[in-house]
């Protein structure tokens, strides 16, 4: 190297790039001694897959959910409201395509299970028909935070998003899930407090005498006041009571008188029941009297109704609606009911240990405890009620218990029965489980078929 004929800055430029120049001779010759060494087999070899071509773009499939609580007017407007808006506004949008609008009307947010529309809607999103949802208000989804959490997570793992027009959130954001957790959570504390301040208004309106239940009795109507006698209903009443006095039974009651609504003869078209003969005969209204609260609602969320057995307080006011029956005849009508029950249904109130335990192996019914010519049976209620759609036979509860004490006595003296089944639980323990070795192994070799097979897959469609 020459460094007479340059100067000092001259000088430092060349020094630099003969430095850049060997630099670059140590690597070439680095990376020629993989390729010819024993490096080049332990260099990995990667084949770049690019991208899928996108794919074509298709309409959004849009639906919308809308419900109203009551069937009041106003609500039944912003029922047919809401359907008329979410149309326009699906229809009206080019790159959206109208799959429906799904609504209940007069039900309750606080249960899914009772919205017919809402479970169609979930329904119709699992079967991959549905993109997007769009809804009122977080209120009109559900009043229950954790349904509405888990349907936003469910519906969120099918890729599909809820937008609420009036908190302006949308499922498909980041945010949108803790927004609407909020949101759900002031929905439920608002239907708490409207749901403890009517059964407060409820209890002080009982107090006072003053309360009006929202729905009459059969034989009664409320116009300008409530309480008011149809004559045509109150007559089928009469007739229920005096063909009981007359000693016929509450089930033949009811099939003479559905009997005689195919020929008009009686002003009704219902079809009755011997459950709802049997609430007739027993409703103290008819008699002119009303005992309130009859059931109750539980505290937790969301509500449960139960039969009022001395858990709450109860309110029995003497004279307050129009009698229909004479008072002395629903007494005799009430202890006649007793007497029967006692005599076709024995030892009711004492808690049997075959109670609800005994189901049958045809229909699934529980079975019932029933006298006949002296004796104790248990039988199934489908085939009392119907001998053709259940052909199980009443079972003798002395053969009951004794087939009972037979097996208690195979278990605990006998061991064939135990041994049978301690033999099988060592075989299934003992048996090839998910987590066995060699099934694990199989699981991996299938893992790497499935990946080799996806790889020839797409360098297929690539040429």
């Amino acid at each position: 190297m020459i460094f007479v004929s340059f100067g000092y800055r001259y000088f430092k430029r060349f020094l630099v790039l003969c430095v850049a120049k060997r630099g670059e001779s140590i690597v070439k010759q680095q990376e020629q001694k993989k390729i010819n060494g024993s490096l080049a087999l332990k260099s990995p070899c990667i084949v770049v897959i690019p991208a899928n071509a996108p794919e074509q773009t298709r309409k959004l499939r849009v639906a919308a959910y809308a419900r109203v609580s009551s069937n009041s007017e106003d609500q039944l407007n912003s029922y047919a409201a809401q359907n008329a808006h979410y149309t326009e506004l699906i229809t009206s949008n080019p790159e959206w395509e109208f799959v429906d609008i799904y609504a209940d009307k007069g039900i309750t947010g606080t249960s899914a299970e009772k919205r017919e529309d809402f479970q169609r809607l979930l329904a119709d999103c699992r079967r991959g028909r549905i993109d997007k949802i769009l809804v009122k208000s977080s209120s009109r989804f559900a009043r229950n935070a954790k349904e509405c959490l888990e349907t936003i997570r469910e519906l969120k793992a099918l890729n599909i998003g809820i937008c609420f027009e009036e908190q302006n959130i949308d499922t498909a954001e980041l945010s949108g899930e803790l927004l609407t957790a909020i949101f759900a959570m002031m929905d439920q504390k608002e239907s708490e407090s409207i749901s403890q301040n009517m059964r407060w208004s409820y209890q002080i309106r009982m107090r006072r005498g003053t309360f009006v239940p929202a729905t009459m009795p059969y034989g009664y109507t409320k116009k300008e006041r409530p309480y008011v006698v149809v004559e045509q209903e109150a007559n089928v009443v009469k007739k229920f009571f005096s063909d009981y006095l007359m000693g016929i039974g509450i089930a033949e009651i009811a099939a003479n008188l559905n009997k005689c609504n195919t020929t008009d003869s009686l002003p009704t078209h219902q079809r009755w029941t011997p459950h709802a003969v049997s609430r007739i005969l027993k409703n103290e209204k008819y008699a002119g009297n009303s005992l309130w609260q009859k059931t109750y609602h539980t505290k937790g969320f969301p509500t449960k109704q139960k039969n009022n057995h001395g858990e709450v307080t109860q309110y029995y006011l003497k004279s307050t609606p129009v009698p229909i029956i004479a008072p002395e005849i629903f007494e005799t009508v009430q202890t006649l009911l007793k007497r029967r029950g006692e005599e076709y249904f024995p030892g009711r109130e004492q808690d049997s240990p075959l109670n609800r335990n005994i189901v049958c192996g045809i229909c699934g019914t529980i079975f019932r405890k029933k006298r006949v010519r002296g004796n104790m049976y248990w039988v199934c209620r489908v085939h009392e009620r119907n001998k053709e759609r259940c052909e199980m036979r009443p079972l003798c509860e002395i053969d009951i218990k004794e087939a009972f004490l037979r097996i208690y006595h195979k278990l605990q003296c006998g061991k064939s029965v135990l041994d049978k089944m301690t033999a099988d639980l060592q075989a299934a323990q003992n048996g090839k489980m998910l987590w066995s070795a060699d099934i694990v192994e199989l699981n991996n070799q299938i893992a790497d078929i499935t990946r080799q097979d996806r790889l020839l897959t797409q360098l297929k469609h690539q040429g």
